[in-house]
C-alpha cells in the first residue's frame, strides 16, 4: 500500500459514509417499528430493585463478580453500552490506578497499572485476552470495541493464573457468541472533527446448535489538532475498518468449537510531538514539524478453541495466530526550518524518521478444569508462544518534507533486526474450602522465554533465556453470600530482551514483582450498595522503563534496580432510587525508587509514568418518558493526580480533570445519544519526554484529544 496524508478538512467520503449510515438506520428502524416480539418495550427503570449481578471469568471459570476475591472492574453489556465504550481508552478511563496514554504512532499506547509502565516496542506490563487468547504485542491493546460481551480489568500481578507480562494485571475482553435466532445491530455516530464511526453485526443460528456471527466497524476522523506550521491536522485517521466472524459449534453433549477470525486496516497520522522550547511539562503548545507523519499497517487475527467434557473435568484447548504490521513515517526533530534554524541537534539540517515492524504470533494452550462444585476445585494447563518480530528502523535526511525520502532519500541510519522468541509455561491452581466460611486458593506457573535476536545488516546472533516461578497464594473468609475479606500474595514475571543492536545498553533484564494485599468486598441493602477496597504493597526488581536515544535513532529499554509500591483502592455503587445510580472509585499509588546503579541521584524518586491519585465518579439515571420510551442520563467524572514523567522527577504534569456527558432516548430497538468528553477542554499531554531522556536538544510532547462531541443512532433488530 502506498501511504498518502489526508487534510484536515471535511471529505467527502466521510460523509459518504454517514449518509449510507443513516440512510441504514433509518431502514431498519422502519422495519424494526413493524416487528411485533418481547422486544418492542424496554424494561422500566423505576422497576429496578437492586444492582446488576456480574458472572465473570477472571479465575479462568465462571462465578460472581462479587465473589472473586481480587480487585476486578467489570464492564457488562448493559454497561458498555450505557458508558458508550467503543475503545480500549473508553473503559481504562472509567478504572481508577489504571491509565492509557497515546504516544508516537496510532497504535502505540502505554498503559500504567498500579504504578508497573508500558516499555515501547516491549512486552506489555498486562495480560491482554480476547476469547481465552493472549494478545501477546502491544499494538493490540489499542482496540476499537464493538459487539463486546464483557470486559474484567484485574488489578495487582496475575502471574500465577495468566503468565508472562501480567505483572501489572490482566484484562479479559469477551466478544459475544451467536444466539439461537437471528438479530442484528447498527450504530453510527457523527461528531466533532467530522469524526464518522460505523458498526454493525448480524447473528443467525445455523444448523442444529451452530451460530455464527459477523461484525465490523469503520472509522475516519479529520483530527482535531493543528499543525501550527502547515495549518492541517495531524491526528487525523485516514480510515480504521475491522471485520471480525464468530462461528460456534456444538457437536454433542461432550465437544464444542468456537472459532474467531479478524481483519484490520488502518492508515492515520502519527509522530505528532509538540516540541517544547520552554522545557516545561505544563507549557501546552501544538506541533510544528515540517514533515506531516503517518502510520499504516493491518492486523490479521485468528483463533480456534475446542471445549472436551470429560466427565469430572473440561478439556479446553485454543490455538491462536496473529500476524501484525504497522509501518510508521514521520519528522525526527518535531520541528520546522522556520522555527528552529538550526534544525536537528543544532547541525543545520531537518532529519525524518521511520520504522517498519512486522510481527507473527503463534500461541497455544491446553487447560484442564475440574467441573466439581465440591470443597476441592483445580485448573491444570500449559503453555506455548513463538514470536517473530522483524523491525527495520531509519534516519534521513529532510530536504522536501515528504514521506518518500525515506526510500529516496539519504539514509542517516538504517537498523535491521531480527526476533524470534519462544515461550514455554506449565501451571496449576486449586480452591480448597478450609470450611463453609474460609477457602484457600494457590496457584503456581512456570514461565521460559528463550530470546534470539539477530542482526540483519552484520548477521550477528544474540541469544538470551529468562525464566521464572510465580506463585499465588489466597486466604478468604466469607461472612455470608454478601460479604468477604481476604489476604493474597502474588508475583509477576516480565520477560527480559534486547534493544536494537549498537545502542549503549544491548540486553535489558527481566523484572519481576512481588505484591501483598488485603481486601474486602461487600454488598448491603439486598445488593442497591456495593462496596469493596484493599490495600496493597509491592516490591519489584528490574523495573523496566523507556527512553529514546536520538543519535542513534534508538528506542532503549533499561532497567531501575528496586522499586517499593504501595496504594489504596476503594470502590463504591449505590442504587439511590428509581433508576439513578451512583459510583465512585479512588486509587492511589506510592512509587519509589529504592536502588538505581545506573542513576544513583534517582533513588527516593517516583518511576516514570506514575500517577500518585485518581478517581473516577458518576451516575446515571434512567427514566422512562413512555411506556416504551426511555430517557438515559449518564455523567463521568475523572481526576488524574500529579504525573511523573522520568525517573529524574524534574518534569511534573500537574492535576487534570476530565467530564464526561451521555444523554440518550432510547427503545428496546432503538436509540439517539449525545456524547461529549473532555467538556472542559482541559490541555494536557498524554505522553512527556524531556530533553535528558528524549535525545533530542528539546523537550517534546504528545498533546491529549481536546473537547470532542458525538451524535449516534442505533438499531437493533
Amino acid at each position: 500500500m502506498k501511504p498518502s496524508v489526508k487534510a484536515s478538512s471535511s471529505s467527502s467520503p466521510s460523509h459518504i459514509a454517514m449518509a449510507l449510515a443513516l440512510a441504514s438506520f433509518a431502514t431498519l428502524s422502519a422495519h424494526a417499528a413493524d416487528t411485533k416480539d418481547s422486544k418492542s418495550a424496554k424494561a422500566d427503570p423505576a422497576q429496578e430493585t437492586s444492582l446488576e449481578e456480574v458472572v465473570v471469568t477472571a479465575q479462568r471459570r465462571s462465578e460472581r463478580l462479587q465473589d472473586v476475591p481480587m480487585q476486578v472492574d467489570a464492564f457488562s453489556d448493559a454497561k458498555i453500552e450505557a458508558a458508550g465504550i467503543k475503545s480500549s481508552q473508553d473503559f481504562v478511563n472509567m478504572v481508577p490506578n489504571v491509565s492509557l496514554d497515546d504516544s508516537f504512532t496510532y497504535l502505540n499506547t502505554f498503559v500504567v497499572v498500579r504504578g508497573v509502565t508500558q516499555i515501547n516496542n516491549a512486552d506489555s506490563p498486562v495480560a491482554i485476552i480476547v476469547d481465552g487468547v493472549p494478545q501477546n504485542s502491544q499494538k493490540q491493546f489499542k482496540m476499537n470495541l464493538f459487539d463486546i460481551e464483557r470486559i474484567e480489568v484485574l488489578k495487582g500481578p496475575q502471574g500465577g493464573l495468566y503468565g508472562r507480562n501480567a505483572i501489572g494485571g490482566a484484562i479479559n475482553i469477551v466478544t459475544k457468541n451467536a444466539g439461537d435466532h437471528f438479530e442484528g445491530k447498527l450504530d453510527a455516530s457523527y461528531g466533532r472533527g467530522d469524526a464518522v464511526d460505523v458498526s454493525g453485526v448480524i447473528s443467525t443460528p445455523v444448523g442444529q446448535d451452530g451460530g455464527l456471527r459477523v461484525a465490523g466497524s469503520y472509522k475516519s476522523d479529520g483530527g482535531r489538532i493543528q499543525n501550527s506550521y502547515t495549518g492541517k491536522n495531524v491526528d487525523f485517521i485516514d480510515h480504521d475498518w475491522e471485520t471480525r466472524g464468530k462461528y460456534t459449534q456444538r457437536f454433542n453433549d461432550t465437544l464444542s468449537m468456537d472459532l474467531r477470525a479478524s481483519y484490520r486496516d488502518f492508515q492515520a497520522g502519527a509522530i505528532y510531538d509538540s516540541v517544547i522550547f520552554s522545557g516545561r511539562a505544563d507549557d501546552y503548545v501544538l506541533p510544528s514539524e515540517n514533515i506531516q507523519g503517518l502510520t499504516y499497517g493491518n492486523i490479521f487475527d485468528t483463533s480456534a478453541k475446542f471445549d472436551a467434557e470429560l466427565g469430572s473435568a473440561t478439556l479446553t484447548s485454543i490455538t491462536g495466530y496473529t500476524s501484525l504490521t504497522e509501518n510508521y513515517r514521520g519528522d525526527l526533530d518535531f520541528t520546522n526550518p522556520v522555527d528552529k534554524p538550526g534544525g536537528f541537534l543544532g547541525l543545520g539540517i531537518q532529519v525524518g524518521q521511520g520504522q517498519d515492524l512486522g510481527t507473527d504470533l503463534f500461541s497455544q494452550e491446553f487447560r484442564l478444569v475440574s467441573n466439581n462444585s465440591g470443597p476441592f476445585r483445580w485448573i491444570a494447563g500449559v503453555y506455548y508462544l513463538n514470536t517473530k518480530k522483524d523491525l527495520r528502523t531509519r534516519a534521513f535526511l529532510d530536504t522536501t518534507s515528504q514521506l518518500d525520502q525515506i526510500d529516496t532519500g539519504f539514509l542517516l541510519i538504517d537498523h535491521n533486526e531480527s526476533n524470534n522468541n519462544n515461550a514455554y509455561a506449565v501451571y496449576g491452581s486449586f480452591d480448597y474450602d478450609i470450611s463453609e466460611k474460609l477457602t484457600l486458593s494457590g496457584a503456581l506457573r512456570y514461565d521460559l522465554d528463550k530470546r534470539k535476536q539477530t542482526d540483519l545488516s552484520t548477521g550477528d546472533v544474540r541469544k538470551a533465556d529468562f525464566d521464572s516461578v510465580q506463585p499465588k497464594a489466597t486466604l478468604t473468609y466469607k461472612f455470608d453470600d454478601s460479604k468477604l475479606i481476604y489476604g493474597t500474595f502474588s508475583t509477576g514475571f516480565r520477560s527480559g530482551g534486547f534493544n536494537a543492536p549498537n545502542v549503549r545498553i544491548p540486553v535489558f533484564k527481566a523484572e519481576n514483582l512481588d505484591n501483598f494485599e488485603a481486601g474486602f468486598k461487600t454488598s448491603w441493602l439486598d445488593r442497591r450498595l456495593i462496596l469493596n477496597g484493599a490495600v496493597y504493597r509491592a516490591r519489584s526488581d528490574n523495573f523496566q522503563f523507556f527512553f529514546v536515544d536520538a543519535a542513534s535513532a534508538a528506542q532503549i529499554i533499561g532497567n531501575i534496580d528496586k522499586v517499593d509500591i504501595w496504594g489504596v483502592e476503594l470502590e463504591v455503587q449505590a442504587l439511590v432510587g428509581p433508576g439513578l445510580q451512583v459510583f465512585a472509585g479512588l486509587g492511589t499509588t506510592d512509587s519509589t525508587i529504592k536502588e538505581n546503579k545506573d542513576l544513583p541521584s534517582t533513588v527516593g524518586n517516583k518511576t516514570p509514568k506514575t500517577t500518585n491519585w485518581s478517581l473516577n465518579a458518576g451516575f446515571q439515571y434512567d427514566t422512562a418518558l413512555t411506556d416504551t420510551l426511555n430517557l438515559m442520563t449518564r455523567v463521568d467524572y475523572e481526576h488524574r493526580g500529579k504525573k511523573y514523567w522520568q525517573v529524574d522527577n524534574a518534569d511534573v504534569q500537574g492535576p487534570v480533570d476530565l467530564l464526561g456527558v451521555r444523554v440518550g432516548v432510547e427503545t428496546e430497538g432503538w436509540g439517539i445519544y449525545f456524547t461529549g468528553k473532555n467538556l472542559f477542554n482541559e490541555q494536557y499531554y498524554t505522553d512527556f519526554n524531556p530533553t535528558a531522556f528524549s535525545g533530542l536538544d528539546t523537550a517534546i510532547g504528545f498533546r491529549a484529544q481536546p473537547s470532542t462531541w458525538a451524535l449516534e443512532a442505533k438499531i437493533k433488530f
